[in-house]
Parts: C-alpha cells; sequence; structure tokens
C-alpha cells in the first residue's frame, strides 16, 4: 500500500497549496461550490494551478453544475479531473472533458448499488451527513468497511471522510483505497491548512 494516493482537498491558497506538494500530495482539490467555506473563485484557482507547473494534479469540485459550466471552468484553470459532489444522474461523466470522480455519500448498503450505474474513473466514498456535500469531518461508519474494500477491488476508489493523521493509515490498512482524501483533517479552520497536519497525514498514509 506503499503506492496509495493523496488528496489535499479544498485548497484556497498558494502557499498551502506548494507545501502540500513538497510534502508529496498527488492531487490537490479546488472546491467551486457556492456554499463551501472553501469556495475559490476560478480566477483564484487559476492563480495557484499556474504556479504548481504541473507537479501534481489538480482537481475541481462541483455541486449540481452543469456539464458546460463545469467544462468551462476546468478549461480556464487548466485542471486535470473534475469531480463530482452533488446529486448528479448516471451517465453524466461521459460529457466532460476530462476524467471524472463520482462522489457518493454512504447512507446505507444502497449506496453501493448506485456506484455501478456511474461510468466515471473514480469513485470517491464520503461520510454521509443530511444536507452537506462533503467536508464534514465525519467519518463513514465502520459497519460499511468490507462494502468499501470489496468496491475498491475493482474500482479506483478516493476514500474519504474524517480522516486525519492519527487514523488515516488504519483507514488504508482496513479499506485498500486507491487514494485518500482530506480536508478538515488537517485544517487550522476551513480554508487555511496546518502544514504540520499536512505533512503527518501525507507520510501516515503513504508508510
Amino acid at each position: 500500500m506503499a503506492n496509495v494516493k493523496v488528496k489535499i482537498c479544498g485548497i484556497t491558497n498558494e502557499k498551502d497549496a506548494l507545501a502540500a506538494v513538497d510534502f508529496g500530495a498527488d492531487f490537490l482539490g479546488f472546491n467551486f461550490f457556492e456554499k463551501s467555506q472553501r469556495k475559490v473563485s476560478p480566477q483564484q484557482a487559476k492563480e495557484i494551478v499556474d504556479a504548481l507547473y504541473k507537479r501534481v494534479k489538480t482537481v475541481g469540485v462541483f455541486v449540481n453544475e452543469s456539464p458546460d459550466h463545469i467544462n468551462t471552468i476546468a478549461k480556464y484553470c487548466d485542471l486535470d479531473l473534475v469531480q463530482l459532489h452533488g446529486d448528479e444522474m448516471p451517465g453524466i461523466c461521459e460529457k466532460f472533458h476530462l476524467p471524472a470522480i463520482k462522489a457518493f455519500r454512504v447512507e446505507d448498503e444502497g449506496t453501493f448499488k448506485q456506484v455501478e450505474f456511474f461510468n466515471c474513473e473514480f469513485v470517491l466514498l464520503d461520510a454521509f451527513s443530511a444536507g452537506e456535500f462533503g467536508g464534514t469531518g465525519k467519518q463513514i461508519k465502520e459497519e460499511f468497511v468490507p462494502a468499501i474494500r470489496k468496491l475498491a477491488m475493482h474500482r479506483k476508489l478516493f476514500l474519504s471522510g474524517g480522516l486525519s493523521p492519527e487514523n488515516v493509515a488504519s483507514a488504508v490498512h482496513e479499506t485498500r483505497p486507491y487514494a485518500v482524501d482530506v480536508a478538515s483533517g488537517v485544517e487550522i479552520k476551513p480554508g487555511l491548512k496546518s502544514h504540520e497536519k499536512m505533512r503527518e497525514f501525507i507520510a501516515e498514509a503513504k508508510r
């Protein structure tokens, strides 16, 4: 599992982005959802992406936006992937110019059946929280670990939801994901990263 990838999400400034890359992050996420505490404008994201010189894969996070709007922002910001974190319908992944990550909030066993209908290159599992679209810091219930591990055997799976430097190593061991995704678990406050926590998180995930 030394090859597990790490995505640091909710990047809002160049300093945090460059530190994450230096620590070994593989993906950086930029949130374009209007109601997110970590929201950035396309201009802000573009400036940060330009400063990275393609040293890392960049991901645009969207919630219930039209494919045309997503494609426009992705092109403008020169993103590498798009992440769909809302109530998008099957078939949407074929409408993008870039690889897509479809996020699912794990509420019950039915969530895993929904995944089968989406032909996206990547799948992300997050904890369910009523009325929220991620970034809550809540963990996926332990009872779903076997189903997550099974899904990770045949899909490129990003594991999210309440991960931190303290628990990410055990989460990787238990579920064997393609990648882990963190936002609140490495923050001082929403949108501002703790560089020490990012360093520890990436080291723990990859050890």
